[in-house]
């Protein structure tokens, strides 16, 4: 069960002259021409349209699945051309296709936008993201995926985060519930629902019992690491093994004072700035190795980095530098 993506080219009208240039952006042009000649207006000898209250868009969607035709789905609507602001625009009829090049929804309606943008002479700000927008309840399913759920005799269950323990719990809960062995752990993604012979209630009621059994997941040891923000995020299971650490920083110091030089009233000379530099030197010398112990748990972790008084940036260096070790129990994901 899940769903399938769709997306399409339309046009939005009624933009305050925010809409694209029809110089700049000639597939607008054909659109709108290509419009209103359906709609019986004839512009193709015309060699002057100038409108700027027009916008070519694509537009996205998600279709869930079990949509049945006549279900509305919200739609995202972003500009192709150079079009600045999409707010008071209205979507014009525009089918949805698949990945099959089937029309499975059209979408038209007004545009919810955000953010917006304001600009004067000397000066303009933007919030959000003016040429992208939303319309909630903006397509019409025309066409249904086909799928029978209630004639099936096995599905497969597929978890989100794949885990040998975790597909392993669940199997066990599921064979323990319905009293017979019909879950099975295929791989560490997969556990097979298969239905019983003499099993009265049908598959979809199978799954509705199994639904509600509660299931503790097990999660790996692992250590996110966003290098850009400072950002590190470690799980409960992640384990230290026996470890030194020592984190120290060079630090040099040039503070320039020139220092001005004047002769004595009415003597001879002039004035002269003289340089003065002072250097200091900080290496960290009063830290020391701290000892982290065997087996420690992640609040022992952290509180025995934070210890030796560093930030988040030196945090990422010494725990890459721990893993290289070989003292760290669990994976490194660098984001």
């Amino acid at each position: 069960m899940r769903e399938n993506q769709l997306v399409g080219y339309g046009l939005v009208v009624g933009l305050n002259g925010t809409g694209d240039t029809l110089r700049n952006a000639p597939f607008t042009q054909q659109s709108l021409e290509a419009m209103l000649e359906r709609l019986g207006v004839n512009t193709r000898d015309a060699n002057n349209m100038v409108t700027d209250n027009v916008a070519a868009v694509i537009v996205t969607a998600d279709l869930p699945a079990f949509a049945r035709p006549g279900n509305r789905i919200d739609v995202q609507v972003s500009t192709l051309g150079d079009a600045e602001d999409l707010r008071g625009g209205v979507l014009m009829v525009t089918p949805l296709l698949g990945a099959d090049g089937e029309v499975y929804a059209v979408a038209q309606g007004p545009i919810a936008v955000a953010g917006f943008a304001a600009a004067g002479n000397a000066a303009s700000i933007t919030v959000g993201v003016p040429t992208s927008g939303r319309i909630a309840s903006g397509a019409i399913v025309e066409r249904e995926v086909a799928f029978e759920f209630s004639s099936l005799q096995k599905v497969h269950l597929s978890l989100k985060n794949p885990d040998f323990t975790t597909a392993n719990r669940i199997a066990q809960a599921i064979n323990g519930a319905i009293s017979g062995s019909v879950a099975s752990m295929i791989d560490p993604s997969t556990v097979t629902l298969v239905r019983p012979a003499g099993y009265e209630k049908s598959l979809i009621q199978m799954v509705t019992e199994i639904e509600h059994l509660v299931i503790e997941p097990d999660f790996p040891a692992k250590v996110v690491i966003d290098d850009r923000s400072g950002i590190i995020v470690m799980g409960a299971d992640v384990r230290v093994s026996t470890v030194a650490i020592a984190q120290g920083n060079l630090t040099i110091r040039i503070t320039e004072t020139p220092v001005a030089s004047q002769p004595a009233p009415f003597g001879e000379g002039e004035t002269v700035v003289l340089p003065r530099t002072d250097v200091a030197v900080d290496d960290d010398g009063e830290k020391r190795l701290a000892i982290v112990d065997d087996g420690v748990s992640l609040q022992d972790l952290v509180d025995g980095l934070n210890a030796l008084g560093i930030g988040p940036r030196d945090m990422i260096s010494i725990l890459q530098a721990i893993k290289a070790a070989g003292a760290l129990q669990a994976d490194i994901e660098v984001m």
